[in-house]
């Protein structure tokens, strides 16, 4: 794809689905002095839209900043329905949530720098492969110069990264500014977020914005499950001094939870087994709120969306009744679908939070067949039966919490600690038997392919869990067999069975690697046939040109092998070495 490296508004010629949707690649960053443009910050967001409501037209796209960025008619549409609340919802003043988006077919995502950052990230922070977010914060306001009488205008921040947290804050100090100052605001913003460095798991990062030092860490695989929260680190005098973001993704959960305190064992369960789920809920805030707590503690690999719309490209996918009602989370807010839902198992119905005494009223479940009128009261509407008993105790402990007037934020990480260990409790047994499926470290051998993990047995595992099974970290009675079968039959098995895989593989090419730059490979060669060396040769760099990205090894690995490859081609006749050299 070639592009004009002009200033401003100049043509860009391209082709819309080159690399990440623009001409906008990190390998060609900093690479002699001239960097590419806005390589840092397209690791950081994909672009940042301004979707108004005009007269004729409805809803639309005003602005998509870096101008160079392409989006497809069919993505153009869905954000422009996503940025605003639909009419239902009331929402006067300024509102924030948060969208999910499938990209269309076609647009590839820019590998390189992506490889690097998901192999270093924790699963469920790693970045999307085939959706955008969508981070939005609406203004709608009396305006008596516009002919409606409302000012109405979205921000939205569009990315593959589920920064919740982060991309929020953001758009409060960004906003606020930009309803006032318009287009010329959001070009220094851009700019500015250019000048960022790109987001390494692991590191704490002082971002400026706008006047403002947000300090930000960005959490790792390493990480230790629930540790604790950031602790400041000690600046060289940044002068505004930063403010510190505890968090960049998690969210309120005490807050999304309060009117379903007493049933989180059923959202739980039904969460961790991919069950077909509605969220219905006053507001897009309540209901992208709520759908992306159910979605935070495993990594999920169902289609989830945070604010699903009539207007959406897969709501007839998602809504026919010829079919079993697909594996998706939805969150929605128009009362229109509880009647395009009726033949969903689970729907959840949230109003606004009523008091009783001084705490929040806890929601009932009932029948599906109560799910009928659009006056639906709030509640669970479901027939599933749990397997695990609820936690009375934790119940008890977040119910006298709301009397002692506990911090919310108090609250919530007991809530997420709760999530994570109930979690980690179902987890760690099928991590166990995972890890005894790796071959022996003794059965990788240089001159041969290395060892495949032995296939997994339902069967096998079962057996496991009487000495290893949750029960040695956690409480909770309950029929734990039952939910692991059931589980067995869930997209998210499948794809956390694959993410492993995949990560237990590469680490056997990783092993192989070592052992093969241990190996005597000068002396295997001497009584080898041409072919066999090329051979050789021909696999070593394709293992060091396709794995040098994904695999971790140790220091000193690959440029051993690159050393070896040299040697050994410069020991072939010249006609070889030639065509070898240009390979």
């Amino acid at each position: 794809a070639q592009h004009t490296s002009g200033t401003g508004s100049d043509p860009v010629v391209m082709n819309p689905f080159d690399g990440s949707g623009s001409p906008r690649h990190e390998e060609a960053a900093d690479r002699g002095g001239s960097r590419c443009p806005w390589a840092r910050f397209s690791s950081w967001l994909e672009c940042v839209c301004v979707v108004t409501f005009d007269l004729e037209l409805g809803q639309a796209i005003e602005l998509v900043y870096p101008q160079d960025v392409k989006l497809t008619e069919k993505e153009k549409t869905s954000i422009c329905y996503l940025s605003f609340p639909d009419s239902y919802s009331g929402c006067l003043g300024d509102t924030q949530f948060s969208f999910r988006l499938r990209q269309s077919v076609g647009r590839r995502a820019s590998r390189f720098r992506e490889d690097v950052y998901n192999r270093d990230a924790p699963v469920t922070l790693q970045t999307e492969v085939s959706h955008f977010f969508g981070y939005v914060y609406f203004r709608q306001v009396k305006d008596v110069s516009v002919k409606r009488g409302y000012f109405q205008k979205s921000l939205v921040l569009v990315s593959r990264l589920p920064y919740t947290h982060l991309f929020h804050s953001m758009l409060q100090i960004i906003a606020p500014e930009f309803f006032e100052k318009l287009e010329p605001c959001l070009e220094a913003v851009c700019n500015e977020i250019d000048q960022w460095p790109s987001p390494v798991p692991g590191l704490t990062l002082n971002l400026p914005l706008m006047g403002v030092v947000l300090q930000v860490r960005i959490p790792s695989k390493t990480d230790k499950p629930g540790g604790s929260p950031v602790r400041q680190t000690a600046q060289e005098d940044l002068l505004p001094a930063p403010t510190l973001l505890p968090t960049i993704h998690e969210l309120d959960l005490f807050k999304c939870f309060q009117s379903v305190l007493i049933h989180l064992q059923i959202l739980w369960e039904l969460t961790l087994l991919g069950e077909p789920l509605v969220v219905m809920a006053p507001s897009p805030s309540v209901s992208s709120e709520t759908v992306l707590a159910l979605v935070s503690p495993l990594k999920f690999c169902c289609d989830f969306r945070p604010y699903f719309t009539i207007h959406d490209s897969e709501f007839r996918e998602y809504t026919t009744k010829t079919q079993a009602p697909p594996n998706v989370v939805l969150g929605v807010t128009n009362p229109f679908f509880i009647k395009t839902f009726q033949n969903w198992p689970h729907v959840v119905r949230l109003g606004e939070i009523k008091m009783a005494g001084d705490l929040p009223k806890q929601v009932k479940v009932k029948k599906l067949s109560k799910l009928k009128t659009l006056d639906t009261k709030p509640g669970i509407y479901t027939a599933y039966k749990t397997f695990l008993h609820k936690d009375k105790i934790l119940i008890k402990r977040l119910l006298k919490g709301i009397q002692r007037k506990r911090p919310s934020e108090v609250q919530s990480a007991i809530l997420r600690r709760h999530l994570l260990e109930l979690t980690q409790s179902f987890i760690i047994p099928l991590e166990r038997y995972m890890a005894s499926l790796m071959p022996l470290q003794r059965s990788v051998t240089p001159w041969k392919t290395p060892p495949q993990v032995r296939p997994f047995s339902q069967d096998e595992f079962m057996s496991t869990l009487d000495h290893t099974g949750p029960q040695l970290t956690s409480v909770l009675k309950g029929d734990w067999m039952g939910l692991y079968r059931k589980f067995f039959r869930s997209p998210n098995f499948d794809g956390w069975y694959r993410q492993r895989h995949k990560e237990m593989t590469q680490k056997l090419e990783s092993l192989h690697l070592e052992v093969i730059c241990d190996a005597d490979l000068l002396g295997w060669t001497k009584d080898k046939s041409e072919v066999e060396i090329v051979d050789l040769i021909l696999k070593l760099r394709e293992k060091l040109v396709t794995r040098r990205q994904q695999l971790q090894v140790k220091d000193g690995v690959m440029d051993k092998l690159d050393a070896f490859i040299k040697s050994i081609i410069s020991s072939l006749p010249e006609d070889l070495q030639t065509v070898l050299n240009t390979h």
